[in-house]
């Protein structure tokens, strides 16, 4: 079974090898979270798919939810650094924009288990949750203060951020594809800043 994005993050890919049982665990609570929620998920079976102990794991972590909530935090830093690879060379803000979103959709359509994490099953994040979307509405401000134009007030930015989470929430959940989402983002976001470009 193929690694979840977790794997891929930095400070968990050099453990897969170096210190395994954390780095695992990680990875496979995201892979079985995603694949089951959180309810049914269970300890379990992220040692079975891990291939720890259960002892193991409560040696490294004091519950589920703590080890969902650090993989968690692991997979938005690695959606951040996608984004951040993904705008480098932008013409411009606009573009940057598209840029940002196209990768933040493809990365979550190429990873369906992390994406049910971070939009399905939200409740089980807590506070978390609210700091990844304030992370990406701060995110937007930075773009859209590169337009010369007044930025929008925080409030608006984490609106923006929680309305494009829930649009594409919607769309994962009747198992539709999401990067098609992308004009319609695009064109959102465009409109808070003042521009007034027709629908595509």
């Amino acid at each position: 079974m193929p690694r979840s994005l977790v794997a891929r993050h930095p400070e968990v890919s050099p453990l897969l090898a170096e210190r395994p049982q954390r780095a695992k665990l990680l990875d496979a609570m995201v892979r079985a979270v995603g694949e089951k929620g959180y309810e049914a998920a269970t300890v379990a079976d992220a040692v079975r798919i891990a291939q720890v102990s259960r002892g193991t794991f409560y040696e490294l972590f004091d519950s589920k939810q703590a080890c969902l909530e650090a993989a968690y935090d692991l997979g938005v830093e690695v959606l951040e650094e996608r984004i951040t690879e993904a705008v480098r060379g932008a013409a411009d803000w606009r573009d940057e924009l598209r840029l940002g979103l196209r990768a933040y959709l493809q990365a979550l359509s190429g990873e369906p288990r992390f994406a049910r994490v971070h939009l399905l099953e939200w409740q089980a994040l807590g506070g978390r949750r609210d700091a990844a979307l304030r992370r990406f509405a701060e995110r937007y401000g930075r773009s859209f203060s590169r337009s010369g134009r007044p930025v929008p007030p925080p409030e608006a930015l984490f609106v923006l951020a929680a309305g494009i989470d829930q649009l594409v929430r919607a769309r994962l959940r009747d198992g539709a594809d999401v990067t098609d989402l992308e004009d319609t983002l695009v064109g959102c976001t465009l409109r808070l800043a003042g521009e007034e470009e027709p629908w595509t």
